[in-house]
């Protein structure tokens, strides 16, 4: 079945798990988190911090890609994003372990913050409640709260931004009130030109899922916000859209990824490569020759470029971008986005 993705209301009817309206609350949610985290309360001096680990799984562990890579170049401080249930060895008194589970209850995030607690690592907790809001109660770590009712995915702009706006309280990020304002602008935008009442003929997100149709995505971003955008974009594909993805990151895909690009393998794939204005010069100068690759190999290429002007802002906007593309992908083949069944089948097998 092939939905008009020209119809507004055939692709409503199609989403009744309403992932597009999840998606276009993007900006508010940047908006409302960034200020709950500043209002957080009971934070831990970070003064002599030497490191920072983020814990999470899917979407809950997307903040700390946010965090690691937007920030890198301005913290003074390693930042980690842990997605196992050991904490890293290194991880001691003198490091931040921020908990973040949105739900609350997964097993690994559990895991490394019971260990984080026994080392006596400083700790913050972003969730909407559940055991690890339990836990960091009892054991005196601050517990930073966001709403529930939110598929985790679609609840990127409340742990990322509160998460930010907490270091910013706690004094490990400088002010970030302007590049916050521009994200959310950037992500409103998106939202007004992508949903399914903006014109297909002038809906960038409805025309990029049409060109992608029934191939199999594969994301390229440049080493930094390009390479975190891919990643979000293919765990997008994968939940909202349904279908398998892949993503790599430039130049690294120029020294492997890019020797499989060859005659038959390309076809039924479209390559999909995230742009920005910030690229370092040899990574922008590999974009267009990796692509023709690619194409000569059978697959659709597609450009999909950044807007803003802050790495926050620019990195929100192909966030919100391939949320949506994702959606129209599930959409099109006449999918609901929302469940995550085959997740739940694991989770009911594996007990967890």
């Amino acid at each position: 079945m092939k939905v008009d993705l020209s119809d507004p209301e055939a692709i409503r009817r199609h989403d009744p798990g309403g992932m597009l309206d999840a998606i276009a609350g993007l900006g508010s949610n940047v908006r409302d988190g960034y200020a709950a985290g500043l209002a957080a309360t009971g934070l831990p001096d970070l003064a002599d911090v030497r490191g920072v680990v983020v814990c999470g799984r899917g979407g809950s562990a997307v903040a700390g890609d946010v965090l690691r890579t937007v920030f890198r170049g301005r913290l003074g401080v390693p930042v980690e994003v842990n997605r196992g249930p050991e904490l890293p060895e290194h991880a001691g008194p003198h490091a931040l372990v921020i908990g973040s589970s949105y739900s609350g209850n997964t097993a690994e995030t559990l895991a490394a913050f019971r260990e984080a607690t026994k080392r006596g690592c400083r700790g913050i907790v972003v969730t909407s409640g559940g055991q690890i809001a339990t836990e960091a109660e009892e054991a005196g770590v601050p517990v930073v709260r966001v709403p529930s009712g939110f598929q985790p995915r679609a609840a990127l702009g409340w742990l990322a931004f509160t998460m930010l706006g907490a270091l910013e309280a706690a004094g490990l990020l400088p002010p970030l009130e302007p590049d916050v304002d521009e994200a959310a602008t950037e992500a409103d935008a998106r939202a007004a030109s992508c949903g399914p009442d903006a014109p297909a003929a002038e809906n960038p997100a409805i025309q990029l899922a049409e060109a992608i149709g029934d191939r199999i995505p594969v994301m390229w971003g440049a080493d930094g916000i390009g390479a975190a955008a891919a990643a979000r974009w293919k765990t997008q594909m994968n939940e909202n859209g349904k279908v398998p993805a892949w993503w790599s990151s430039m130049s690294e895909l120029d020294h492997n990824e890019v020797v499989g690009w060859t005659q038959p393998f390309g076809r039924g794939h479209a390559v999909i490569a995230l742009r920005h204005d910030a690229e370092d010069g040899e990574f922008a100068a590999r974009f267009p020759l990796s692509l023709e690759i690619a194409a000569d190999a059978g697959a659709t290429t597609h450009e999909v470029w950044a807007t803003g002007q802050s790495a926050l802002a620019r990195l929100v906007s192909l966030i919100a971008f391939g949320d949506v593309v994702s959606a129209y992908v599930a959409i099109r083949k006449g999918v609901d986005p929302t469940p995550v069944d085959v997740i739940q089948r694991l989770k009911a097998a594996l007990g967890t």
